[in-house]
C-alpha cells in the first residue's frame, strides 16, 4: 500500500479565486487587486477614507479606440472634497498600477465605508517585563530562543 503524500494547505483566496473573480467582474473590475490592494495603490491617507465600488466601462464604438473607464469610489462625506481635489494623483496611481490608461475619471459616492477598521497591531511588551521573564529562563541555552520566549512570556503576562 502506498504511503499518502504530504498534505499541503492551500490559502482560502486560492480556493475561492474563481468565485471572487466573477463577483469583481460583475462590478467592472478586470482584476480584484484594485480592491484588495487599494491601500498600496492609492496611498494610506486616501485609502483610509475611500474604497473602490466599481469601474464603469463605456460601450465600445466600432472603429474607435476604447475609451478609459470611470472608477467609482465610495468616500466618507467630510473627506470627499479633499479626495476630489486629489483625483489627478489617484488617477495617476491607478493607471500606474494597471500599466496603461485604464481609468480616465473618478466618480465619487458619499457613503459610509463598508469595511471595518482593522485592529491595531499588538504593541511590543515592556523591556523591563521581558528582562524579568528572561531571568527565569536560565535553563534555555539558545540566546535567540530565550529572547523569543521572554517576549512571549511578557506578552502573556500583560494580557
Amino acid at each position: 500500500m502506498a504511503k499518502p503524500g504530504p498534505i499541503s494547505a492551500k490559502p482560502l483566496s486560492v480556493l475561492l479565486s474563481d468565485v471572487f473573480s466573477d463577483a469583481y467582474a460583475k462590478q467592472g473590475f478586470a482584476a480584484r487587486e484594485l480592491v484588495t490592494r487599494w491601500a498600496e495603490i492609492a496611498g494610506s491617507e486616501i485609502a483610509a477614507h475611500s474604497e473602490p465600488l466599481k469601474m464603469q466601462w463605456p460601450r465600445p464604438v466600432e472603429g474607435q479606440p476604447q475609451e478609459p473607464a470611470t472608477l467609482v469610489l465610495r468616500v466618507e462625506g467630510p473627506v470627499a472634497l479633499e479626495i476630489q481635489h486629489s483625483s489627478d494623483v489617484i488617477l495617476q496611481r491607478v493607471n500606474r498600477f494597471f500599466g496603461w490608461s485604464a481609468v480616465g475619471r473618478l466618480a465619487l459616492r458619499q457613503a459610509p465605508l463598508s469595511r471595518r477598521n482593522r485592529p491595531a497591531p499588538p504593541r511590543a511588551p515592556d523591556p523591563k517585563s521581558v528582562a524579568k521573564v528572561a531571568e527565569t529562563l536560565s535553563a534555555v541555552e539558545d540566546e535567540e530562543l530565550r529572547a523569543a520566549l521572554a517576549r512571549l512570556g511578557a506578552s502573556i503576562k500583560r494580557n
